[in-house]
């Protein structure tokens, strides 16, 4: 039986729905938070994660995200998505899990297992800029499905809303299913 790999989804793989259309063999298992890195919209409009010094450790050095297994063809399916190796590099990188059991929410006030995961990272585009507008759609409805699983409200209000702003954009909501479903870089 092949094995299964533990990905972390901090961008718009929040997205339930859009990780459906892209993985179709992908299963929710919970949410994690990766410690030292800090979340931001880079200069080609999209999500990343940044390495942080662990002396100058804050709240916002740290990254939260929903966690799901990836069969290999999801897994190779996500790499085109994600633009491996251009975009980003693919890494594995401990980060504290807490696990979503037979349905459930994950308890994020017990003590998170340490597991190593898949984390997509572009370590050249490390500047904060602004997310392109169909960007804005699918964060935000990735926002509102990892918050129904526990995602912080303090994280969203003081990391994910410094880039992404509340309002939804109906005109673009059409191409932001087309990204959804195969994503075609704009740049």
């Amino acid at each position: 039986m092949a094995t299964s790999t533990i990905y972390f989804g901090y961008g718009s793989n929040l997205w339930k729905h859009q990780m459906v259309q892209r993985c179709p063999t992908s299963e929710y298992l919970g949410i994690a938070r990766l410690g030292n890195y800090r979340w931001l919209i880079n200069d080609r409009g999209y999500a990343n994660v940044v390495e942080t010094s662990n002396q100058t450790t804050t709240s916002s050095d740290e990254v939260w995200g929903l966690v799901y297994s990836l069969q290999r063809d999801d897994e190779k399916r996500l790499d085109v998505n994600e633009g491996v190796p251009i975009a980003y590099t693919k890494e594995n990188l401990t980060v504290e899990y807490w696990a979503a059991y037979n349905g459930t929410q994950p308890n994020v006030t017990e003590t998170p297992e340490q597991t190593k995961m898949l984390v997509y990272i572009d370590r050249n585009r490390t500047k904060p800029d602004v997310p392109k507008k169909e960007y804005i759609y699918r964060m935000n409805m990735g926002i509102k499905d990892a918050m129904k699983e526990r995602m912080p409200k303090t994280y969203v209000d003081k990391v994910l809303r410094k880039f992404i702003p509340e309002a939804e954009d109906k005109t673009v909501a059409e191409f932001a299913m087309q990204q959804a479903i195969l994503f075609e870089d704009e740049t």
